[in-house]
Order: structure tokens, then C-alpha cells, then sequence
């Protein structure tokens, strides 16, 4: 009864996102999937929006774009976002808790990787054994790059690290958008270093260590509701007609954690 009450003041209402898993284009954690979500979380008048975290990261373009849409609606709304890390919140990942207002971490929080990387194999020498002979035709000389059955050139490697060089100053920029004067004067920040629990907030990567339930119920009252939203995956995806194409995500998605520890 008491929301239909003239003038009786509601209790604080927190919306809950989860941000979980490896972050790529047409699977796991994306823009696409995790966008209407997060538009229903800002869509009422909430008296905060927290984001629980828990990917190592993966897709630039995916990880700025719900960043974006983060903050647009952030401001837009007037509400406050809060970042909580579980697990990690690496590279790609830590771009998503920099799109909070604040951030907090467990103890045990891997934080950090602020860097890119590219991962390939070359398998000239095997297939010369095998008698396989590789044929490309290509009109204009930079469309082919980086042919792992090729031998590597120096020029398809420079223009590579141009690339990696170009996404990592695209990601620099946001952190120091997004945490200014909070991070330290430490050369290690933006080299792919990372950082655990207390040691990230040192470094002004996180502000606090901090658990959702009780860092919320200490800023907005012991009233305070959670209301939950997440990725929701189709039916089809549930009932396994994806096996195989999940059954993929899931060894890179494992291999990303791994890279952690974790």
C-alpha cells in the first residue's frame, strides 16, 4: 500500500545488472544481449543502478558500447552507477567497471589489464609436410594479413601493432576519462599489469573494497531493494540446438578466466 500513498516516500530501489563472462559480438556477454537489460534497469526512477562484474574481457568494440550506453543512460537518468568485481574484471572487463561511478572490489579481485592483444598460430612448416600449397589471390596489396600459413612478413606485423597501439590508446583514454585524479602516478597502469583486491584500489583503479549488499545498505539505508536483471540467452541456446557453438565459446571463455588463474 504504501507506493500508492500521496506524498509517502518510497524505499531506495537499487537495480542489479550482472555482467558476466567472456564479452564478444553474437555470443556471450555483448551490447545486443545485455542492452535491454540495462535500459530496463535505467528505466524506472531508481535510486542507483550496481553492475556485478565478473569477465576477463574480449571485445573492444562490445565493451565501449555498453560502457556508452552505461553512461548515456547514467546521465540521462541522473543515477548513480556502482561497479561491484567478483572474480575479475580484466581488460575488456575492466572497461565495463570503469564505466561506474565508483568501484569496488573483493579482497581476492583480479583488476586491471589495461592493454591488447592479438593471438594467432603459424603452421608454414606443417603444411610443407603435408605437400598443401597455399593459394591467395587478393586485389589490393594490404588485403591479405597475418596468413598463419604463411611466413610472417615485418610490414603485416607493424601494421598489426599500429592497430593494437590505436585500440590500446582508445582504452587508456576512457580509464583516465572515467578515473582522473583517483589513479596513482604508476608507469605499471596502463602496460596490461593487474592488480588484486586492496592493491588495485592503491593504484586508484577501484575505490574500496566492498560487497554489494552492505556497501549499498551503508549508503542508502538498511531499506534498501535490489532488483535484479541479466542476459537472457534464447530457448534455443537453453535447450542445447547450440551445442557445439557453445561447447567453443566455452573452452575461449575458460582460456580467457585461465589467464588470470582463475
Amino acid at each position: 500500500m504504501k507506493r500508492y500513498i500521496p506524498f509517502m516516500k518510497n524505499d531506495p530501489e537499487v537495480a542489479v545488472v550482472r555482467l558476466d563472462g567472456l564479452i564478444a559480438a553474437g555470443r556471450g556477454l555483448n551490447d545486443n544481449g545485455i542492452g535491454p537489460a540495462i535500459e530496463k534497469a535505467f528505466a524506472a526512477k531508481r535510486t542507483a543502478v550496481a553492475l556485478v562484474i565478473n569477465s576477463p574481457g574480449g571485445s573492444p568494440v562490445q565493451s565501449a558500447l555498453i560502457g556508452a550506453r552505461i553512461r548515456r543512460l547514467s546521465e540521462e537518468k541522473n543515477i548513480p552507477v556502482y561497479a561491484f568485481v567478483e572474480d575479475v574484471a580484466a581488460s575488456g572487463g575492466y572497461w565495463l567497471a570503469a564505466a561506474a561511478d565508483e568501484i569496488f572490489v573483493d579482497e581476492s579481485s583480479v583488476i586491471g589489464s589495461i592493454g591488447v592483444i592479438s593471438a594467432s598460430f603459424g603452421a608454414v612448416e606443417a603444411i610443407e609436410k603435408l605437400g598443401i600449397e597455399r593459394r591467395v589471390y587478393t586485389a589490393g596489396k594490404s588485403k591479405s594479413m597475418n596468413d598463419p600459413f604463411r611466413p610472417t612478413k615485418e610490414e603485416d606485423v607493424a601494421r598489426l601493432k599500429r592497430l593494437l597501439d590505436d585500440i590500446h590508446q582508445t582504452f587508456i583514454n576512457h580509464v583516465t576519462r572515467r578515473r582522473g585524479e583517483k589513479l596513482a602516478d604508476d608507469d605499471r597502469l596502463f602496460t596490461g599489469e593487474i592488480w588484486v583486491g586492496q592493491s588495485g584500489v592503491d593504484v586508484g583503479l577501484a575505490d574500496a573494497v566492498g560487497h554489494i549488499v552492505p556497501t549499498m545498505r551503508a549508503r542508502f539505508g538498511e531499506k534498501v531493494k535490489f532488483r535484479r536483471f541479466g542476459q537472457k540467452r534464447s530457448l534455443l541456446t537453453r535447450l542445447g540446438a547450440r551445442a557445439l557453438s557453445e561447447l567453443e565459446y566455452g573452452v575461449e571463455e575458460r582460456a580467457a578466466f585461465a589467464r588470470f588463474g582463475l
